[in-house]
């Protein structure tokens, strides 16, 4: 694994682990990597210190503290953060039978209630034409990530 100080167009800097440099190269070729505060898929490797311990003292420690990357690094993430927690918490999630849900409950078959779940580009589309309240969430469920 490889952690790269990434940056988009519009100036934004954020971290990211990827398998090797050609997983980083492969997903921003295709365009797959997106800003945490903007959304924008213009990305690209910024200026970055590697993180090197000293081989000979060992027990020199780092000046900032470790933290993991799913620590909220600035008041933006921290706003998401609290968003998804509130997400979770006061709805149900119906994975990849989000669609199915959706249309029963908006056609009465099913009673109305908050759910969260996952939706392909073309079936969002559709729904939305059929008068379906949905709008995408900016983050994946915490099923769907490691």
């Amino acid at each position: 694994m490889i952690r790269y100080t990434l940056q988009c167009d519009q100036g934004h800097r954020f971290d990211s682990w990827f398998p090797s440099a050609d997983g980083f190269e492969a997903l921003a070729t295709a365009r797959q990597l997106d800003c945490a505060i903007c959304g924008s898929t213009a990305i690209s490797k910024s200026l970055m210190a590697p993180s090197v311990t000293p081989a000979r003292d060992k027990t020199v420690k780092s000046e900032a503290p470790e933290r993991p990357l799913s620590t909220p690094q600035n008041e933006t993430e921290q706003a998401l953060a609290m968003m998804r927690r509130q997400i979770e918490k006061n709805s149900d999630y119906v994975g990849v039978n989000f669609a199915t849900e959706a249309r029963a409950m908006h056609s009465g078959d099913s009673p109305t209630r908050a759910i969260h779940g996952e939706a392909k580009l073309e079936e969002a589309r559709k729904m939305l034409e059929e008068g379906i309240p949905v709008l995408p969430l900016p983050f994946l469920s915490g099923r769907k990530t490691n």
